[in-house]
């Protein structure tokens, strides 16, 4: 049974329909059933929610950046109280929106209440801002922090309640007022989300929601003289051209577009059982949670030449017996793709890869078990005897694919890794200490895990290098983004300059 939200765009505190009266279906991608119904909204939608969050501002004087810091804090603590009391429903609603299983929307819902503490707890600890030493005792010097303004946020399909909740926790915190655009694919726990922020007390007009595509509402927010800052996690080609957009106005951006991420596996990380179950474990932990609809997904296992056959064999053997069903159901581990878009995709680059020698070591396929015929799924797919000619090892598939290269040395392992356009994350298994700092260090990659993958810590900045985008999510550079910095100057003794002599 399809949901009906037709009124999900939210506006100075009032849920409406799309000013169009357009619709969209959200459609489970275990069965490709409607889901439900929400407000397909235009850059019409996109003006109206950017113009209240502009008045609720009011150049920083707006109900939410004048109030006082403590009480912004215990606003997002209330929010994440929220969260807690409202998991299950949450992790049901994320599971069954974006595919995922039940436990992984679960684990989702965790994160974002530990993010919303997190930065309520970064700027409840802050003092009057940073002072300066002008060199003289008749001068107070002090840099403070003070909100951007509008902040457009755009976020991504794979995962929308925790996306939204890196760009709206810190924006908030930092006193701003926001106009959000999830993914029309996985809309419904940012609505939710909103409906919790209003539930917990924010003032109208300092979140507001846009359902719809991100043409036009996702460009239109992009360009709009009224924003001051675009956030934007999602694809390196809408990221290029969120960034365009932003350029005529000359507003903050900030940019996450995803990674190829390799997986470094030496052999001595392997010489014990325990050793080489954990790292086999790891691997397919790195390529398969979410059925690699992950920025940070280990999509490339760069695995030690002595150790090859061994390892991929195992893994491989592995991979084939992960159990694939709708996320909801007891016992599945690998739920569908997104999108028949996306399970399309996905079956393109394994045919080229196939096409340009990689060898198929497991998966490359969909499943034919009863009951996933109508689903967007796709087998856990190895490709062993890959190399950086090829297309899928060189660009992002965002589906349940893992590409096998090879290396000899240390410096081959670290030129492999690094030879990527991107630069999100990235990992080393090695038992030698040594090696490992060295490895890390070498590494060109906003995360890197020593002897495991996919952790993240709200405290620690999240961001990557090169094509991965700029700037950083989490954090107190997270918090930073949404923030200018004001030097106050002050003079406590004036007196004549004389520079001018009369």
């Amino acid at each position: 049974m399809s949901e009906h939200q037709e009124k999900s765009i939210h506006v100075a505190g009032e849920w409406r329909t799309a000013a169009s009266g357009a619709t969209r279906e959200v459609l489970d991608p275990a069965d490709a059933t409607v889901l439900a119904v929400v407000a397909e909204g235009g850059a019409e939608d996109a003006d109206a929610a950017i113009a209240a969050a502009h008045e609720a501002f009011g150049n920083g004087r707006g109900p939410w950046p004048a109030t006082p810091v403590a009480e912004r804090a215990a606003l997002l603590r209330r929010v994440a109280d929220l969260l807690r009391r409202d998991r299950e429903e949450l992790g049901l609603l994320e599971s069954r929106d974006a595919g995922k299983t039940l436990e992984e929307g679960r684990v989702d819902v965790d994160c974002v209440a530990d993010a919303f503490r997190y930065f309520a707890d970064l700027v409840a600890g802050e003092s009057g801002g940073r002072v300066v030493d002008a060199g003289s005792p008749d001068v107070h010097s002090v840099v403070v922090h003070e909100p951007v303004g509008v902040c457009a946020l755009i976020t991504p399909w794979n995962y929308p309640l925790l996306q939204a909740s890196w760009k709206i926790a810190p924006a908030l915190a930092a006193g701003n007022t926001v106009v959000v655009k999830p993914s029309e694919i996985t809309p419904l726990t940012t609505i939710a989300l909103v409906r919790l922020l209003a539930e917990a007390g924010l003032p109208d007009g300092a979140a507001n929601l846009v359902t719809g595509p991100g043409d036009p509402v996702g460009a239109r927010m992009a360009e709009h003289p009224l924003v001051d800052l675009v956030s934007f996690t999602g694809g390196l080609a809408s990221g290029t051209r969120v960034m365009r957009a932003a350029a005529d106005t000359v507003k903050k951006v900030a940019l996450e577009l995803g990674g190829k991420n390799p997986n470094v596996v030496f052999a001595d990380a392997c010489t014990t059982a325990e050793g080489f179950d954990t790292a086999v474990d790891q691997a397919l932990n790195a390529a398969f949670v979410h059925s690699g609809q992950v920025c940070s997904a280990g999509s490339r296992l760069i695995v030690e030449e002595s150790l090859r056959e061994r390892f991929v064999a195992e893994l491989a053997r592995r991979a084939d017996r992960i159990r694939i069903g709708r996320g909801t159901d007891p016992g599945v581990e690998c739920g569908p793709l997104v999108s028949a878009a996306q399970l399309a995709r996905t079956e393109d680059f394994v045919a080229s890869a196939l096409a340009e020698g990689a060898v198929l070591r497991a998966g490359g396929e969909r499943p034919d078990e009863p009951g996933l015929a109508d689903g967007w799924f796709y087998r856990p797919t190895v490709l062993d005897r890959c190399h950086r000619g090829m297309r899928i090892v060189r660009e992002e598939v965002f589906g349940p694919v893992l590409t096998v290269e090879t290396f000899r040395t240390e410096d081959e392992a670290v030129a492999l890794a690094n030879d990527t356009e991107y630069g999100l994350a990235g990992a080393v298994w090695t038992a030698d200490a040594g090696r490992a700092r060295r490895v890390a260090g070498r590494l060109r990659h906003g995360t890197v895990w020593i002897n495991d993958f996919h952790p993240y810590l709200p405290q620690a900045e999240w961001g990557g290098f090169g094509k991965s985008g700029i700037g950083r999510e989490l954090g107190p550079a997270g918090l930073a983004e949404y923030r200018e910095s004001k030097h106050v100057y002050q003079n406590l003794a004036p007196r004549p300059v004389r520079w001018f002599k009369g």
